[in-house]
């Protein structure tokens, strides 16, 4: 994974049930430019979807909420593995403090929320996020898997009751959905009998086939066409013949942005 284009602005989501603390948040947030507000959610639910779609710098998360906690949203993140934001919890109540922290939380802080305390937080955001950001300035190919033991050129893929043998090179994208992988290849599409996106990649070359979102493996000499998109990120559309677009994460967006010079 290369360094972000810029370091200049913190991607940052608020999440709580009350709309009017949120608004308010969102409100002081304004005071600091370098923070860069792209979603607000309501409940834990969304919360976990957004983080994992959008994988923020920067998550405000109320404490209490229904159906899903703040502390909860945390705990079912790192259950699917989901590389974490940094975190800062609010909530009314100073009881869960020690939680908090044992969750490696980067802050805590009590509503109402004053500005001179929210700058502390922000500082502190700053910070970690610079140093998160510096340690992942190293060469693209570290973002390949790890353990590559050989490099498979065919792959079976199941189509119609039926196990076909495809090249690696005509693979154009592969999907997981559901825990099922689909791979979609020049002449068919069928399903892979891997069990993960992770593990189908370390056995694909790491120069020709990129993760470019937690859901999409892609060829890269297979990408038609790059899409701009909402806030600042890209769509990839395939040469499949449905000319699917695929979403690229903020992290890989960086990767794009510097493989590309966009």
């Amino acid at each position: 994974m290369l360094a972000r284009a810029t370091t200049s602005t913190i991607a940052t989501i608020l999440v709580d049930d009350e709309q009017l603390a949120c608004d308010e948040l969102a409100y002081l947030l304004k005071d600091f430019p370098d923070i860069e507000l792209i979603a607000t959610g309501r409940n834990g639910i969304e919360a976990v979807k957004m983080i994992e779609e959008m994988e923020p710098d920067l998550v405000f998360l109320d404490v209490q909420m229904p159906g899903l906690d703040g502390m909860s949203v945390i705990r079912k993140l790192r259950e699917k593995h989901v590389p974490l934001p940094h975190f800062v919890l609010a909530t009314a109540y100073d009881q869960y403090a020690l939680q908090a922290f044992r969750l490696e939380a980067l802050d805590y802080i009590l509503k109402p929320i004053e500005k001179e305390r929210l700058a502390v937080t922000v500082e502190r955001a700053r910070r970690q996020v610079a140093e998160k950001n510096a340690k992942g300035a190293v060469p693209e190919t570290v973002s390949a898997p790890a353990k590559l033991s050989f490099q498979r050129t065919k792959l079976l893929v199941k189509s119609n009751s039926r196990n076909f043998i495809v090249d690696a090179q005509d693979i154009i994208y592969a999907t997981i959905d559901d825990g099922l992988i689909t791979v979609v290849a020049t002449s068919l599409e069928g399903e892979s009998n891997y069990r993960t996106i992770e593990e189908l990649q370390s056995n694909l070359d790491p120069e020709v086939f990129w993760r470019v979102h937690r859901s999409f493996l892609v060829n890269i000499n297979r990408i038609k066409e790059v899409i701009p998109w909402f806030k600042s990120s890209f769509q990839l559309r395939m040469d499949d013949k449905k000319r699917t677009e695929i979403p690229v994460s903020r992290v890989q967006t960086k990767r794009l942005r510097s493989l590309l010079k966009l």
